[in-house]
């Protein structure tokens, strides 16, 4: 899987959950717009990316028994 594959399974992910996100940031009394959105969107894919390589790492570690 390319980098640009999981970069779009993770937005796929990440807007899935954004109405539940929209929600409570409304219930806090904040704005979302897409200006704002953007910047945590870069966080979260950075994020995804470290997560999904420490799960093949461990996941290789496992093959290996260790």
């Amino acid at each position: 899987m390319t980098t640009n594959d999981k970069t779009m399974e993770f937005m796929q992910i990440a807007m899935k959950y954004l109405p539940e996100a929209k929600e409570e940031l409304d219930r806090a009394g904040v704005e979302l717009s897409f200006e704002m959105i953007q910047p945590f969107m870069n966080l979260f894919t950075k994020v995804m990316n470290e997560a999904y390589e420490l799960g093949k790492l461990d996941g290789a570690g496992d093959k290996q028994g260790i």
